[in-house]
């Protein structure tokens, strides 16, 4: 299996609505759904959860 398949590259939108976003890679064996990350949005300055967009 390619690398790009089973790890893709997914981008992690923030849910308090400010536009920023983190760029990481998932494994989809461990973890088929969206994924879900408490991380610092500096805007708000403050931690809150980061979905992710396809």
């Amino acid at each position: 299996m390619a690398r790009t398949e089973l790890r893709p590259i997914v981008r992690l939108r923030s849910t308090a609505g400010t536009g920023t976003t983190y760029v990481t890679r998932k494994n989809r064996r461990n973890d088929p759904d969206r994924m879900v990350l408490r991380k610092y949005d500096p805007k708000v300055r403050a931690h809150v959860e980061f979905r992710e967009e396809r």
